[in-house]
């Protein structure tokens, strides 16, 4: 069963995110780790914030 959840950010918290969960992927990329969970969370931010 998916759960999901809404939540609201500004501008600088959406960026604060985004700059998080870029880090963390280039930290699992260093350590040879999958990447495809965080790149599918990083595209719906992204795509979400532009709305």
């Amino acid at each position: 069963m998916s759960r999901k959840t809404k939540i609201k950010l500004t501008d600088f918290e959406c960026n604060l995110l985004i700059n998080g969960m870029n880090e963390f992927r280039n930290m699992l990329l260093a350590e040879g780790l999958p990447t495809e969970d965080v790149d599918e969370l990083l595209l719906k931010i992204i795509d979400k914030s532009k709305n």
